[in-house]
C-alpha cells in the first residue's frame, strides 16, 4: 500500500523522522515538558476506525514514530462504529470508573463528539489547544477545526484531517459527469443501476443523505440547529421525494445497497457503477497508486459546493493514558506526520495545517507530496457546505429505515 521508495532513501527517512519529530520540541515550554516526561513508558489505546488498509498502515507508522521518539507505545484498538466506543466510555462513567479507564484516544466527529461533550466523557476542556503544534493549525481559513457539527470543540478535541465529499467517475466510460443533483436523477435514469450509494447508517451513506437535505431544503437555516420532531417531516421532504425519484434506477433496484466507500469503489473498478464518492479527495488518486482503480478514473464535485468538515482525536476523561495521548495528538498534528498523510499513495487526507505559514524546511514537506492525478486543486474542490447539527443523523437514519426497510448486503 505504500509508494516504493528507493531503499537508501527510505532507511534515511526511518533513521531521520524520529530525530525530526523530536526536533520540533528541541525547547518545549516547562508544561510541555512535564507531559512528556509522564508520557514516557505510557501505553495509548488508540480506538480508532479500522476498516481501510491504508489508514491502518498509516496508524501503524505513527505508532512507531512515537515509541521510538518519546517512548509512548501507542495500540490501535480497530473500531467499526466509534459510536460503541462512546458507550463504552458511558458505561465506565455510570459505574464511577473515573480513571483507569480502556479508551485513551479516540478518532472522532460529529454526533459522538456531541454525545462525549453532552454527557461529560471528555478530557478537560482546552488541552488541544496547549499542544506545541496547534500553534500551526489553520483556524482563520478551516474554521471547523473549532466547529464540529455545529458544536463549539472548546479544546476538548485535536483536529487530525479535512474531509470533504468529491465522486469519482471513470472518464474512459463517462466523458461528462453529472454535476447537479438533478442532473445525477437523469444520469440514473437513463443509466439504471449504474449508481448506488452505502445503506444508512453507514457513514458514506448517511453522508450522501445529508448532501441531499441541504441542496433541497428550503430554508438552510433549519439544518443548524436540532432536529426537531415536529418539523423533521415538512423540513425533510424534499431529500425523501428526491430519494424516491432515484431508488428504482439505483444499483440492484435499491433492493440491496454497497456495504461501505470501499465496495463502491471496487464496484467502480469493476465496471459495476459508473459513479461512487468518497470523503476524501485524494481517495481517487491513492486507490490509482495502489491498483485499485483505473488510471483514467477523475473525481468531480456537485456545483454549489459538498460537505466537508474536519475530523479528530479527543480523550475521555478516565484516560490511562492522559499524557501519552497528548502526546500521541500533539505528533498527529506535526508537518512530518500531516504532510506524510497527505500524500494520497498513503492516506491523502488533506491537512489541518496552515502550510504557507510553516517554516520553509516543514512547508518542503507539502511541496514534495504528489497529490495525485485524480485530485481536485483547491480551487476546483469549491465551497465546503457546512455540516448540519449533529441530531440530524440520527433522525435522517432512523426516517430512511423506516421508508426503505433494512435492507442491504
Amino acid at each position: 500500500m505504500k509508494r516504493l521508495f528507493a531503499a537508501g532513501l527510505f532507511l534515511l527517512g526511518t533513521i531521520l523522522a524520529p530525530v525530526i519529530a523530536c526536533a520540533q520540541d528541541q525547547t518545549p515550554s516547562s508544561d510541555w515538558q512535564d507531559v512528556l516526561d509522564k508520557a514516557k513508558g505510557q501505553t495509548v489505546y488508540f480506538h480508532a476506525w479500522g476498516g481501510e488498509p491504508r489508514i491502518n498502515a498509516y496508524i501503524q507508522w505513527a505508532a512507531r514514530e512515537v515509541n521510538n521518539a518519546y517512548g509512548v507505545r501507542v495500540v490501535h484498538v480497530k473500531v467499526s462504529d466509534t459510536a460503541s466506543v462512546v458507550s463504552q466510555v458511558l458505561a465506565e462513567k455510570s459505574v464511577g470508573k473515573t480513571s483507569g479507564g480502556a479508551v485513551d484516544l479516540i478518532w472522532i466527529n460529529g454526533e459522538n463528539f456531541a454525545a462525549m461533550k453532552e454527557n461529560g466523557l471528555l478530557a478537560a476542556s482546552g488541552w488541544a489547544e496547549d499542544l506545541p503544534n496547534w500553534r500551526n493549525v489553520d483556524v482563520e481559513n478551516k474554521p471547523t477545526v473549532k466547529v464540529d457539527f455545529t458544536v463549539p470543540t472548546d479544546g476538548l478535541e485535536s483536529p487530525w484531517g479535512m474531509a470533504k465529499l468529491v465522486f469519482m467517475y471513470d472518464s474512459a466510460r463517462l466523458e461528462t459527469p453529472p454535476t447537479s443533483l438533478d442532473a445525477l436523477l437523469e444520469f440514473a435514469k437513463n443509466n439504471p443501476g449504474r449508481i448506488a450509494y452505502p445503506q444508512p447508517p453507514n457513514f458514506h451513506g448517511t453522508t450522501f443523505l445529508k448532501q441531499v437535505l441541504i441542496n433541497t431544503v428550503q430554508d438552510p437555516a433549519f439544518l443548524s440547529g436540532p432536529a426537531i420532531p415536529a418539523t423533521f417531516a415538512e423540513v425533510s421532504a424534499p431529500l425523501f421525494a428526491y430519494l424516491d425519484a432515484l431508488h428504482p434506477y439505483l444499483w440492484r433496484q435499491g433492493e440491496a445497497f454497497p456495504k461501505n466507500a470501499a465496495h463502491m469503489r471496487q464496484l467502480l473498478a469493476d465496471g459495476e457503477l459508473d459513479i461512487a464518492f468518497s470523503f476524501n479527495p485524494g481517495d481517487a488518486s491513492g486507490a490509482i497508486a495502489n491498483g485499485e482503480l483505473p488510471e483514467t478514473v477523475r473525481t468531480f464535485v456537485l456545483d454549489g459546493g459538498t460537505i466537508g468538515n474536519t475530523h479528530f482525536v479527543a480523550i475521555p476523561f478516565n484516560s490511562s493514558a492522559r499524557e501519552g495521548a497528548q502526546v500521541l495528538a500533539d505528533f498527529l498534528l506535526s508537518p512530518l506526520a500531516q504532510s506524510r498523510k497527505q500524500d494520497p499513495e498513503i492516506w491523502g487526507d488533506p491537512t489541518v495545517l496552515k502550510v504557507d505559514a510553516l517554516p520553509a524546511e516543514e512547508r518542503a514537506r507539502f511541496e514534495r507530496v504528489d497529490l495525485g492525478v485524480a485530485t481536485l486543486s483547491p480551487e476546483d474542490l469549491g465551497p465546503v457546505l457546512p455540516e448540519p447539527h449533529p441530531s440530524w443523523v440520527s433522525a435522517l437514519e432512523e426516517a430512511w429505515s423506516a421508508r426503505y426497510g433494512a435492507q442491504g448486503e
